[in-house]
């Protein structure tokens, strides 16, 4: 199975809640790296990367977000997956973090230490879960919310977060129904896109 359509399946389970899940299940993501930079700049790229380490960091147990380049997937699903309204919003959002990042510490979030970025993401958290709460059916979501939901499906659907983050069983392969869990213990992943 390839990686985006483990991706198309993971939304599916998800209740088709991911901002363009449907885009990408109908075409599927196509572009490559280059043509991503027609919309975004390395330095948007590597501010992605930033913003979903911080989301998801390297613990002592699995390497962070960074390590996984969620920041160049989800430039390319916004590419490929956003009609242009979505991407301009992404784009504008990306732009407000940033300026709300110069307003409150007067630097850029990629000059900040992960403390102020942490206590910056979470401040704009907390506006885009009232934001969401608030909101009509036809307003667009939230900018912090597509970059958050596409921080963990990238990062979930790729080989490090599905095989350090979590326990990875290849399938098919014997179907065990009940798998004793201990509190603390990796959660598994089982697609098998990784062949």
């Amino acid at each position: 199975m390839e990686r985006r359509e483990a991706i198309a399946r993971v939304s599916i389970l998800a209740g088709g809640t991911i901002l363009g899940a449907g885009i990408f299940l109908e075409k599927g993501c196509t572009s490559g790296p280059e043509e991503v930079l027609s919309l975004f700049d390395p330095q948007q790229i590597d501010l992605l990367n930033e913003i979903s380490e911080t989301i998801l960091p390297e613990t002592k147990a699995s390497p962070g977000a960074k390590a996984a380049n969620v920041g160049e997937f989800i430039a390319i699903m916004v590419y490929d997956c956003y009609g242009p309204s979505d991407q301009a919003l992404f784009m504008e959002g990306m732009a407000l973090l940033e300026k709300a990042c110069k307003i409150k510490y007067r630097k850029g979030f990629m000059r900040c230490d992960p403390v102020k970025r942490e206590a910056l993401l979470v401040q704009i958290d907390t506006e885009q879960k009232a934001y969401m709460d608030e909101k009509g059916d036809e307003a667009p979501l939230h900018y912090f919310r597509m970059i958050k939901e596409l921080t963990l499906l990238g990062y979930f659907t790729s080989e490090i977060g599905a095989t350090q983050a979590m326990r990875y069983v290849a399938i098919p392969g014997e179907y065990i129904g009940v798998v004793p869990y201990r509190e603390g213990e990796r959660a598994w992943c089982t697609f098998d896109y990784f062949n």
